[in-house]
């Protein structure tokens, strides 16, 4: 059958939502750029060559529009997360290979890191504002603890922690390259971002959760 025609309806509804998401890249730039603070929405709307009250009429203010911003990479990085197909892995190749696409994640968001930066400054003032971002972190903790209970059913995995604790170890050291990269190159001469770097530390992330969860070392 040939396809209808859409409805000015259904046109309209496409156009606003391809406006919110126009709006949505341009402020989510602006903002890991200049911070919450510095973020002008002025400077947004004649990137945009609209108007301040049009970004306003899609998101009411400029802290509904932050937040939106963060809504959006923190879905996007749960989206990311949601689609990792370890279920076939072992334990061991399962929990390495979360480690190592996280990595990847992180390094090819690295707006995400610089937004989650800024808002710990805020002390997540804004964040605690989004009921969208209340339990997203649900999906993630989930399949780390499917990994983690296979691990231990196989007797792999003897390590204390819970999928919180595993979850903050891998972040923590995907976040730092990222986060840190300007202030470590300063202080000890190394792009934590250079090419020659890349593989060796994406190894590295994975193999220091696999140790520590296998207890490698342990008992010394």
């Amino acid at each position: 059958m040939p396809t209808q025609p859409m409805t000015p309806a259904g046109e309209r509804r496409r156009d606003a939502e391809r406006t919110r998401a126009e709006i949505l890249e341009v402020a989510q730039r602006e903002f890991a750029r200049h911070g919450y603070a510095g973020a002008r929405v002025d400077d947004m709307a004649e990137l945009m060559r609209t108007t301040k009250r049009m970004i306003y009429y899609y998101f009411g203010n400029k802290e509904k529009l932050y937040i939106a911003v963060l809504e959006k990479v923190y879905a996007e990085v749960r989206a990311a997360e949601a689609g990792i197909d370890v279920a076939h892995l072992a334990p061991v190749d399962a929990i390495r290979t979360l480690a190592e696409l996280t990595f990847d994640h992180h390094e090819a968001h690295q707006d995400f890191i610089k937004l989650v930066s800024i808002e710990n400054i805020h002390q997540a003032e804004h964040l605690r504002k989004s009921e969208a971002l209340t339990n997203l972190g649900g999906p993630v903790t989930g399949l780390i603890s499917r990994i983690l209970d296979a691990g231990r059913s196989t007797g792999e995995f003897v390590a204390e922690a819970d999928a919180v604790d595993v979850h903050m170890m891998i972040s923590a050291f995907c976040f730092f390259r990222i986060a840190n990269q300007h202030t470590f190159g300063a202080l000890f001469g190394r792009d934590l971002t250079a090419p020659e770097h890349r593989a060796r530390h994406r190894a590295m992330v994975g193999e220091m959760v696999v140790a520590y969860l296998t207890g490698a070392g342990h008992g010394r």
